[in-house]
């Protein structure tokens, strides 16, 4: 039984590129939410209301779990 970074090295080249592709438009995403996230974030907190910080700060903490695992799932050549 092969594993999963086995399988991946030996996929078709095309196969690599399609999942390069689709890993990187979704980092790409959760980059862009965790901008939003940080631009609403200093709003709230500069019109005073400082516990919608402690909430985007947990949102982007689990963003950034999410794009570590996908940073893994990354072909390596």
């Amino acid at each position: 039984m092969s594993t999963f970074r086995r399988g991946q090295e030996q996929s078709h080249p095309q196969k690599k590129n399609m999942i390069m592709s689709t890993l990187i438009a979704v980092l790409l995403i959760n980059l862009l939410i965790q901008i939003w996230l940080l631009y609403t974030a200093l709003n709230n907190a500069l019109e005073g209301h400082p516990e919608v910080a402690y909430s985007t700060f947990v949102a982007s903490l689990i963003l950034f779990i999410a794009c570590v695992v996908w940073l893994y799932l990354l072909p390596r050549k």
